[in-house]
């Protein structure tokens, strides 16, 4: 048996002993320190403990006190009512607190007792009673949160032992805290009857068996059992007071006093702000003298803690830029510098009026509509578009990169609008000549001025913004294929598996790889076709994906299954769908020149031929954009994949359909005829 182990038994037993043996008025007094050392280091501990289970005896250290304190009311008034004094302890207190007038000294010991009784005591049992009954009903989700932190591998399982230990104590510890605050209450009880019956048994002895009178017996048994009162009251509320902070002390990584001061006083404002109504207080009759010294105190805690904030933050700061340095010391440091961006946005300083929105700009807020807008029209969610100044370039430019290569750039006259022409020039509309950098379509900068006369004019006007947006959008459609990349591809699979599993598992990975999902999406993109559908894609290449691998083939298979989207998506609502067709002299000559090579199929046709059907194709398209059609050439499956590669870089905006990608339900119309 340890030593400590026989001290705490020799302690309890010692105590059950001072109930029943009368102790000498030394000894007394010694004990009656020892109980006032014990209830203020109990105070101490609980104030400086970070959570309640690291001082999880308390309930029982509770008990043992109140057991101690209470034998020591026993062996106190067995020397007042025996001898009529119990050493300078008890005297001392007595003296001090009543003075020359025994009422008042009895009126402070029952303050005392109602401030422990009523105030603390009962407000500390509620607190453990509640803390007891949450702590109770929140153990199942505990445990359960526990199981899946092992489940998951994210902790051993001794350390998931340790956390149910630990639950399970904190459950017992706030029910024996429930429990153990009855100790303190009834201790309060108690001490008011301990005392009263001190005075009226001390003022009978001393009257019927000591023969004294009654003014000096009063004054001498009051004084002794109002004196043993308050020394047994000053230790139990102490210890209520550590009740009351055990039960209402919140986890925390630090103790009562470091938690307080950051806490109450790290808002310095606050405390300037109770200063000035301090100092204002003493307009009143209470007077400045009494004020200004506490409001100049507050005041100058508030300038200390301003300070340290201050201070504090350009210590980390330079914390801050130490690591950067350090970091860019660093051989892996290298590894930031050759990331590359999917999109950029790039402008010169005079157009930060419209990015910056504390200036009135809204070209981020349309950035994020232009997303949204592009998810909705592609199927694809855009990346996250880089945007930043660059002074490099001219004031008024900007540009666009996808993945760090500038694909677009346009410029923009600020406090002007742009105005595009219906199509009839109207001289009285004045401005400087340029180019929307979206279509390509000659336009003015107007001033504001002339900004309703263009309108009046029927001119179509729109503002900087509003060009910037136009011109994002198109590059990002024309662009779409090379921005959806296989972890994009990817994370689209794995949203459509929540709601279409059996079609995703059924092609990834068994059947194709995301890298040839990805490619297929990517030819869809590339024509303008939405991939919004992704479940009938996903169908198609289960059906088709088993014997073929080609992405290119099993693009124009998709492209079959989606004829109804691709053929509504090109026409006007209401109206038939205009097409251009090769006369079929030029369909059997593009025939003759087609060419199977390595699974690829391509037209090896004759110079001034293509060139000559190169520019009937885009008379007829031109002839179909002026009319607001969309242009669309019409031919047979087998040429269709060969005619678009064909035309890819003379006619890049020419879609290409074949007979088998057209929707039945849709009425068909000739828009011309490419003949030699």
């Amino acid at each position: 048996m340890k030593r400590s182990d026989l001290i705490v038994m020799i302690g309890v037993l010692g105590i059950i002993v001072m109930l029943v043996i009368p102790i000498p008025p030394m000894l007394l007094d010694v004990l009656l320190v020892i109980n006032l050392f014990i209830s203020m280091t109990v105070l101490m501990v609980a104030m400086n403990n970070t959570e309640p289970l690291q001082f999880s005896v308390f309930p029982s250290l509770l008990l043992i006190t109140t057991l101690y304190r209470l034998a020591l009311n026993v062996s106190s008034t067995r020397l007042i009512l025996s001898k009529g004094q119990a050493g300078e302890v008890i005297h001392t207190f007595g003296s001090f607190v009543i003075g020359s007038n025994p009422v008042v000294g009895f009126i402070i010991f029952l303050i005392l007792v109602v401030i422990q009784f009523v105030v603390i005591t009962k407000g500390a049992e509620r607190v453990a009673e509640v803390a007891a009954r949450f702590t109770l009903d929140a153990m199942p989700g505990k445990q359960i949160a526990i199981d899946a932190d092992l489940n998951a591998g994210l902790i051993t399982e001794a350390q998931a032992r340790e956390r149910r230990q630990n639950i399970e104590r904190e459950a017992d510890f706030y029910g024996a805290m429930d429990g153990a605050s009855k100790f303190v209450k009834g201790d309060a009880i108690a001490a008011i009857l301990i005392v009263a019956i001190n005075i009226v048994g001390g003022f009978i002895i001393g009257m019927a068996m000591n023969k004294g009178d009654w003014q000096s017996t009063l004054q001498q048994y009051t004084l002794l059992s109002v004196g043993d009162g308050l020394v047994s009251q000053l230790p139990a509320l102490l210890l209520s007071t550590a009740t009351g902070l055990m039960v209402t002390r919140a986890a925390s990584d630090s103790n009562l006093g470091t938690d307080v001061v950051q806490q109450v006083f790290s808002y310095p404002r606050t405390l300037f702000i109770v200063a000035g109504a301090i100092a204002l207080l003493g307009l009143t009759p209470i007077g400045l003298f009494r004020t200004l010294p506490i409001a100049a105190v507050v005041a100058f805690a508030g300038w200390r803690v301003r300070q340290s904030a201050l201070k504090a933050q350009k210590t980390e700061q330079e914390q801050e830029i130490r690591t950067q340095r350090e970091e860019t010391k660093k051989p892996e440091s290298v590894l930031s510098l050759i990331q590359v961006e999917p999109i950029e946005f790039e402008f010169g300083y005079g157009l930060i009026p419209i990015v910056d929105s504390k200036q009135g700009g809204d070209l981020l807020e349309r950035i994020v509509l232009i997303r949204r807008q592009l998810a909705t029209e592609l199927g694809m969610v855009i990346p996250t578009i880089r945007i930043r100044d660059n002074i490099q370039r001219k004031p008024t430019e900007y540009a666009i990169k996808i993945r760090g290569v500038e694909v677009a750039v346009g410029e923009l006259l600020m406090g002007h609008w742009l105005a595009m022409s219906p199509g009839i020039e109207d001289s009285t509309v004045v401005g400087v000549p340029t180019t929307e950098p979206a279509f390509g379509l000659p336009a003015l900068w107007v001033t504001g001025d002339m900004k309703l006369r263009a309108e009046a004019a029927g001119y179509t006007v729109v503002d900087p913004s509003s060009v910037v947006a136009t011109h994002l959008t198109e590059v990002l459609k024309r662009h779409a294929h090379e921005l959806l990349s296989r972890q994009d591809t990817k994370a689209l699979l794995d949203h459509l598996r929540e709601v279409a599993p059996a079609a995703v598992e059924d092609v990834v990975p068994n059947t194709l790889s995301v890298g040839q999902v990805q490619r297929v999406l990517a030819n869809l993109l590339q024509e303008k076709v939405s991939i919004r559908d992704l479940v009938t894609i996903l169908e198609t290449l289960g059906d088709y994906g088993k014997q073929i691998k080609d992405p290119e083939v099993l693009t124009e298979y998709v492209r079959q299954a989606l004829a109804r989207q691709i053929c509504h998506q090109f026409r006007v609502p209401g109206e038939p769908l205009t097409v251009i067709t090769f006369s079929p002299v030029v369909e059997d000559t593009i025939q003759g020149a087609l060419v199977q090579q390595e699974g690829a199929a391509y037209i090896s046709l004759d110079p001034a031929v293509a060139q000559q059907v190169f520019r009937k194709l885009r008379e007829e398209a031109n002839r179909l954009t002026a009319l607001g059609k969309t242009p669309i050439l019409l031919t047979h499956p087998h040429l269709r994949l060969a005619v678009r590669r064909w035309l890819m870089r003379s006619l890049p905006d020419l879609v290409v359909l074949s007979y088998n990608e057209l929707d039945p339900s849709i009425d068909i119309e000739s828009g011309g005829v490419v003949n030699l």
